[in-house]
Order: structure tokens, then C-alpha cells, then sequence
């Protein structure tokens, strides 16, 4: 019994724990975030200035980050996924394989148009600055968008749909880098001939 009562008061602990410090890590991913996107591409914030700004300590910093180049990491691999669910949403509108393939070209072409250009660029802009070799971990932006294309290019009869979609995601999200680094933003005709190229690719 006394085990048990300890054991339930140890489970709450950690619970409030781990909710204290999911809050402390999204504090300064949204305080980094927001600092990133007020510098552009002209200056890069300091650990100081993010802790600062998320009204937090060096010792919670370091609590959930080794370094600054892996709070940039996290930042990037939070974008990424929220652009996943975004591009996923877009598609879940449409019933049709093809209506689903130009949804998720529109989805990632939007990141190149308005506030939201200005917020990658700056991030990708911060991301150049992260030194040492590459950190093994979740798949990158490019491959979270390609798996949701397996599905739709599949229905659409291709014989390798994840080698199809791969190969997809990387000339869509290469445009993409295009647009950003141009700062132009793609026409509605930049969508039609890139869902024309992604279509080809599926009965080539």
C-alpha cells in the first residue's frame, strides 16, 4: 500500500514537472521565434537576448538545449511540422488524387508569400549559422511533405510512390528555397505547371 502511495505521488510530481518544462521549452521557442523574425536576415539573437525575452534563466536554457544551434534545430523541426499539418489540412478538402497533389503544392508554395516568408527566411537565415556536423533526427521538412504525396500518387498509379513523391517534394521545396532567397512570390501559374510536373512524375 505504501509503495502504491508513493508511487502515485511520484507520477504526480513528474507530470507537473514535464508540464513545467514543456512550458519553459515553448516560452523560448516562441521568444527565439519572434526575435529571429524581428532580425531578418541582419542579425542573429543571442542566448542572452532569448531568455531575456522569454522571461526565463540561462539554467532553464541549458536545462533543455546543450547549445543555441540546438534551440535552431528545435525551432526548425517545430516549423516543419506545423507546415506538414498545414499542407495535410489543405489536402483533406479535396476528394479527388489530383485536387489533393495541386493543395499540396499551393501549401508549400504559400510559405514563399507575405509575414510568413519574412519568419522562414529569417529562421533558414539563423539555421545557416549552426556550426558542427548535422544532428541525426527526425526526418527533415522535405520528407515530412513527401510522405503525404505517397497516398494521392498511389491512387494515381504510381508504381513507386514513395521514390515519386520524394523526388516531387525536393524540385517543389528547391522552388520554394527559389522564391524565398528571389523574394518573389509564385503566381497561381507557378502552381499549375509545378502540379503538372508532380503529375508527370507519376506516369512517367
Amino acid at each position: 500500500m505504501e509503495s502504491d502511495v508513493a508511487s502515485r505521488i511520484a507520477q504526480r510530481s513528474l507530470a507537473k514537472r514535464r508540464a513545467d518544462y514543456a512550458g519553459e521549452v515553448r516560452r523560448l521557442l516562441d521568444a527565439a521565434l519572434e526575435l529571429m523574425r524581428a532580425g531578418g536576415t541582419t542579425s542573429r539573437p543571442r542566448v542572452a537576448d532569448i531568455v531575456a525575452a522569454a522571461g526565463l534563466s540561462n539554467e532553464a536554457f541549458y536545462r533543455h538545449f546543450p547549445s543555441k544551434d540546438a534551440l535552431v534545430a528545435a525551432i526548425l523541426e517545430d516549423g516543419s511540422e506545423r507546415l506538414r499539418g498545414y499542407v495535410a489540412h489543405q489536402m483533406s478538402k479535396e476528394p479527388t488524387p489530383e485536387g489533393k497533389v495541386r493543395r499540396w503544392v499551393a501549401g508549400v508554395l504559400s510559405q514563399a508569400s507575405g509575414d510568413v516568408a519574412a519568419t522562414t527566411r529569417a529562421v533558414l537565415w539563423n539555421a545557416g549559422g549552426v556550426t558542427g556536423p548535422a544532428p541525426s533526427g527526425p526526418p527533415s521538412v522535405t520528407g515530412l511533405l513527401a510522405v503525404l504525396l505517397r497516398e494521392p500518387f498511389a491512387a494515381l498509379g504510381s508504381a513507386d510512390a514513395a521514390f515519386d513523391a520524394s523526388l516531387a517534394a525536393h524540385a517543389t521545396v528547391g522552388t520554394l528555397a527559389d522564391h524565398l532567397w528571389g523574394r518573389s512570390v509564385p503566381a497561381p501559374s507557378d502552381v499549375d505547371r509545378i502540379t503538372a510536373f508532380c503529375l508527370r512524375i507519376v506516369k512517367t
